[in-house]
């Protein structure tokens, strides 16, 4: 799964390059500070392209409400257990299904972070791009009493996320899905039928592993965090990880 990413921690001719114009990055950056790390517990705003508004750059919070939530302690519970969505099962799983068809959206992200698990303990990996890019992820929205909310999907995960994501309380290794830069505008074409649904499908799959890479980083919880700040980033020696360091770096 994926539950922290960073974003907006590069210049903004990076996002520009890739995503709308300087201008559009110089507001957003304004409003939003540099995010090196956060969880998707805290619910942080993202930054977003909506299939709606599909030449702006938008800011959702994380954590997706549907609009069917009746009442603000529904919401909050239900935003800790959408973080994330299993593209597998958006087309059919209540909270997700309703906007599975027409709310799609690319969420712009630095990287993100997984946690390896070796012998009872949890060790963060940051993982990016090789060419230190900004990059894409598969999103689907909604709107709720104004608020407007985004869940990330997942899909299987690739040989680089399979040697990371070993959670022993899951069944499968999974990654987020990211998207090469010739699917951005597929995916957010909305659904109108079954031959979009299968090409919608075909988009939220393992993004290839030889363009990414991974290293270990400070902790991520607990009282050696070291919060929202570059040096969580930073690369961080594991003795008790030697062997499995080596293979990613």
């Amino acid at each position: 799964m994926c539950y922290d990413v960073a974003y907006l921690t590069k210049k903004v001719d990076k996002y520009a390059k890739h995503y709308g114009k300087p201008s559009d990055w110089n507001d957003l950056m304004k409003r939003l500070p540099p995010t090196f790390h956060t969880s998707g517990f805290n619910h942080a705003d993202l930054p977003v392209i909506t299939s709606k508004k599909p030449f702006e750059i938008q800011t959702y919070e994380w954590g997706l409400i549907p609009a069917w939530v009746k009442d603000p302690a529904s919401a909050t519970k239900l935003s800790n257990q959408t973080i994330n969505a299993r593209s597998e099962e958006m087309f059919s799983k209540p909270s997700f299904r309703d906007v599975a068809k027409t709310n799609h959206c690319l969420i712009i992200v630095d990287g993100f972070y997984e946690h390896h698990w070796h012998d009872g303990k949890s060790y963060p990996h940051y993982i990016k791009m090789k060419n230190d890019e900004p990059f894409a992820m598969a999103g689907i929205w909604a709107e709720w009493n104004g608020k407007r909310t985004v869940s990330l999907l997942t899909t299987s995960a690739n040989s680089l996320m399979a040697s990371i994501h070993n959670n022993p309380k899951v069944s499968e290794s999974r990654m987020p899905v990211i998207l090469s830069k010739e699917n951005e505008e597929a995916w957010l074409k909305p659904i109108l039928n079954d031959e979009d649904k299968e090409k919608s499908k075909q988009l939220l799959i393992p993004y290839e592993a030889g363009e990414m890479e991974a290293y270990t980083v400070p902790k991520l919880r607990g009282k050696m965090y070291l919060g929202n700040v570059a040096e969580t980033q930073k690369r961080h020696f594991y003795p008790e990880l030697e062997n499995k360091q080596g293979t990613l770096f």
